[in-house]
């Protein structure tokens, strides 16, 4: 092969949509192209003898806020030991900002932004003349038709093993500046029957499991009933071949037309993704998000009340203007809601955002290296925000998990936030550890703790008891073995 094109995947199961679209708009070079997908943690030897094994005249790079420092490396050591390789980067962590990025200085070529038509370009200027002078190669956004879609390049093992990710539409007409879509101008869709052609053959070949990565699926609501259906038709075609499908929704954009269309789905069928980000105004103003709580609020309500949709709902802490005791304010208004899951997420400086004008005013201070995360404000100092992280941990180990499904309601009581940040505390002192806490010994760890806010050794342990089969009876740092997990327990671990 003359081209590889390569990333380092956060996980095994997650396929990369970008890299097989770029395959997809190769053209005459696409004969010459493949894949090759790693994973992080993989050995950087070993990543750069599979490059190498195939004798590659360019190797093209997925670059993310994930894998930039695992990816820097194999590029530097292929720098080393195949110099004559011709390395290009792309991707949002190398797009913006990147003019002291080391994996920049070590690469020959950079495109940012669009690749589809930029990239293909560019490699046959490397492989036929005349030789590009320039390093950095602005990418071009082509009419969206003009755009050749990727999914007959998931290959049969992917659909049957990997996340299928899909979408009707790029970009996004919101400004939040915490986001990267906040740069661009609008959303672009897909022409839609061309779209809806790309998923039946999807399905045809077996795949059941959709992640829609639109950052507004909800934005054109005839185009998310038109899609929405094509999953019905499926469904109600075949009940016992069950379809599940993941969107974004923006919150307070839930007409009517469209809950009738939810209130449709079984069970199982659809997972909604929820960015609340904060409920505070102040702060919604100052990052530039538009959002009517009132209406979101509502929407989330009839979410859980009157469909099965799956809600994962999520909550920014350290934004600008933001406090603790805001963000509590806010914490609390949703744990009221009653979503499945709340992701309680750190704000990070993505490379280009507009967020950092607001570095000076409220004292920002960000870890330098990835992921960038927001170490301290004007109104969170450092060791606070390090208990908020450890907050988010146990949250996700305890709440998100589904492991303590009627533990959590007795822990969290009238003051969710506060019981739950005194949990925190109390258990980081005990453990040490936000990771590598066995199941055991965290379920004979929450039993603990409602014995110190007041329950019985028995009603603590028959409580935890009903949502994890281990054994309650033994000191928590040597709780047995479980006997057995729940369904969703088994689920979350084989995940």
């Amino acid at each position: 092969m003359t081209i590889l094109l390569s990333t380092l995947n956060a996980r095994y199961a997650h396929a990369s949509l970008g890299l097989r679209y770029l395959l997809a708009n190769m053209g005459d070079l696409q004969d010459q192209t493949r894949l090759q997908e790693f994973v992080i943690g993989a050995k950087t030897t070993e990543i750069v003898e599979r490059l190498l094994a195939s004798a590659p005249r360019i190797i093209g790079f997925g670059v993310y806020i994930w894998n930039v420092e695992e990816t820097t490396k194999v590029v530097a050591m292929l720098k080393r030991v195949a110099p004559q390789i011709t390395i290009v980067l792309g991707g949002p962590e190398v797009s913006f900002e990147h003019g002291e990025q080391a994996i920049v200085k070590l690469a020959d070529y950079l495109v940012t932004g669009w690749g589809d038509v930029t990239f293909p370009k560019l490699c046959r200027e490397i492989l036929q003349g005349p030789t590009p002078l320039m390093k950095v190669h602005a990418g071009i956004q082509p009419p969206m038709a003009e755009i050749n879609m990727p999914y007959t390049l998931y290959t049969d093992h992917d659909i049957a093993h990997r996340t299928i990710y899909v979408e009707a539409s790029r970009g996004c007409p919101f400004k939040c500046e915490f986001c990267l879509s906040a740069l661009d101008k609008t959303a672009w869709p897909f022409g839609l029957d061309t779209f809806l052609a790309e998923l039946e053959s999807l399905h045809a070949r077996g795949a059941r499991l959709f992640k829609f990565v639109d950052r507004t699926f909800n934005l054109n609501i005839k185009t998310s009933l038109k899609i929405m259906q094509f999953f019905l038709d499926k469904l109600e075609a075949n009940p016992d071949d069950p379809v599940y499908a993941h969107f974004e929704l923006v919150p307070d954009h839930l007409p009517d037309a469209l809950k009738e269309g939810i209130s449709k789905f079984p069970p199982g069928a659809l997972q909604f993704e929820i960015g609340i980000q904060s409920f505070n105004p102040e702060v919604q103003a100052l990052v530039s998000r538009k959002q009517d709580n009132a209406k979101a609020a509502d929407n989330i309500r009839w979410l859980c009340e009157h469909s099965h949709a799956h809600l994962h709902v999520d909550l920014i802490a350290g934004l600008p203007g933001e406090d603790v005791a805001s963000f509590a304010r806010g914490f609390d208004q949703l744990v009221a809601l009653k979503p499945h899951e709340i992701q309680f997420g750190i704000l990070k400086r993505l490379r280009g955002t507009p967020i950092i004008r607001h570095t000076e005013q409220f004292g920002m201070v960000f870890d330098p290296y990835p992921p960038y995360t927001i170490l301290a404000t004007d109104r969170i100092d450092f060791a606070t925000m390090q208990r908020l992280v450890r907050f988010a941990r146990y949250w996700d180990l305890v709440a998100n998990s589904g492991r303590f499904t009627h533990t959590i309601a007795r822990m969290l009581g009238s003051a969710p936030f506060d019981n739950f940040m005194a949990f925190s505390d109390w258990i980081y002192s005990k453990t040490d550890a936000t990771h590598r806490i066995a199941l055991d010994r965290l379920a004979a760890l929450v039993s603990q703790w409602l014995q110190l806010q007041g329950m019985s050794k028995l009603d603590a342990n028959e409580l935890v008891g009903s949502d994890y089969a281990g054994r309650m009876d033994a000191p928590a740092d040597k709780a047995k073995p479980a006997v057995s997990a729940p369904v969703r327990q088994a689920r979350h671990l084989a995940a």
